[in-house]
């Protein structure tokens, strides 16, 4: 029986190009140096609307221009622009997503004043202590399991406080199937002494575990019902005494997901778990000055490996040049 398969999405109109920018752009690379006329005349098109076009396309960074001439860029360097392109609009959308999110107790306060007529009104319960916290969410785990969680955690001493208290009670949660837990964490925090033996039994045992440089505020989304919050946003929960809202809401809890989406979207992996040791020893030796024909020769690989070894490393770390590679890396932990 056929069955057809799909067809995979231009990755140039995944990025934002219209289809007419993304055949203009192809018109390019096939001529590589070319002017508008001649643009025009192999596409068919008006001069006029290419040169708008062309002028969207130099501006993204994906066309050079030089003497009224257009040439190709690199595909690697013009999807590394749109990409880059996209990411700052998506920072612009999480600063505004905070700025919301930095009202949430006004919106909460109205929201309490009303009725909800269809379900009644939402319950907003103010919990206080760690134990509470902990307590409250193995609690509703208990009774839907598995309950999916997804929590932010800006602060070493929640860190800290998780490594040394409660990370054993999540972890028994997780591998009893009464979690499923995601969690983003600072990655200054892997410093903490001990951290690192329970994020790895955390892992083993089915959680999902990224860094970020800094989180916004603590929180947590409880399955589809619940979400939590600090009592005051944007501080470390620790700081607040552990004293969180407790918030069943649909409009907060659909709120709080879509933050940790787009943050889980720029976390990286812990630096442990990247285990192509290959890639790690080509960028440690590049980071001290090593040529590639050297680096070769000490891994007893050819030039072409290391080069291509470097490629992963840039498409891994999101980077545009192998200096960016090696900031990014060491920023992840990856080369100590």
């Amino acid at each position: 029986m056929r069955t057809d398969t799909p067809a995979l999405p231009d990755p140039l109109e995944t990025l934002g190009l219209t289809p007419d920018q993304t055949a203009l752009y192809n018109a390019v690379l096939r001529l590589h140096r070319a002017t508008c006329a001649e643009l025009a005349q192999a596409t068919n098109g008006s001069p006029d609307l290419l040169g708008r076009e062309l002028a969207t396309l130099v501006r993204l960074g994906v066309v050079d221009e030089q003497a009224g001439e257009y040439l190709a860029r690199h595909p690697a360097a013009a999807l590394g622009h749109l990409i880059a392109e996209r990411l700052d609009r998506l920072a612009a959308e999480s600063r505004r997503i905070d700025t919301v999110l930095g009202s949430i107790r006004g919106f909460i306060h109205q929201y309490d004043a009303g009725r909800d007529y269809q379900s009644g009104q939402f319950s907003v319960d103010l919990v206080g202590g760690a134990e509470e916290l902990y307590e409250s969410v193995i609690g509703m785990a208990v009774q839907a399991p598995p309950l999916k969680l997804l929590s932010g955690i800006p602060d070493r001493r929640t860190m800290s406080d998780f490594a040394h208290r409660y990370a054993d009670q999540w972890i028994g949660a997780q591998r009893a199937g009464l979690l499923s837990c995601r969690v983003a964490i600072p990655v200054h925090t892997l410093e903490i002494p001990g951290l690192r033996d329970k994020l790895d039994q955390f892992e083993e045992a089915g959680a999902e575990v990224r860094t970020l440089d800094t989180l916004p505020s603590w929180f947590l989304v409880a399955g589809d019902d619940a979400a939590g919050m600090p009592a005051q946003w944007g501080g470390a929960l620790a700081e607040n005494a552990y004293n969180f809202h407790l918030v069943r809401a649909p409009v907060v809890v659909a709120a709080l997901r879509s933050l940790f989406e787009e943050l889980w979207a720029r976390a990286a992996r812990l630096p442990w778990t990247y285990r192509d040791d290959g890639v790690v020893r080509v960028l440690r030796l590049a980071g001290q000055g090593v040529p590639d024909e050297m680096i070769a020769r000490q891994l007893g690989v050819s030039v072409r490996t290391v080069r291509a070894r470097f490629a992963d490393a840039m498409a891994e770390l999101g980077a545009q040049s192998r200096f960016q590679a090696g900031v990014e890396a060491s920023r992840r932990g990856w080369l100590v």
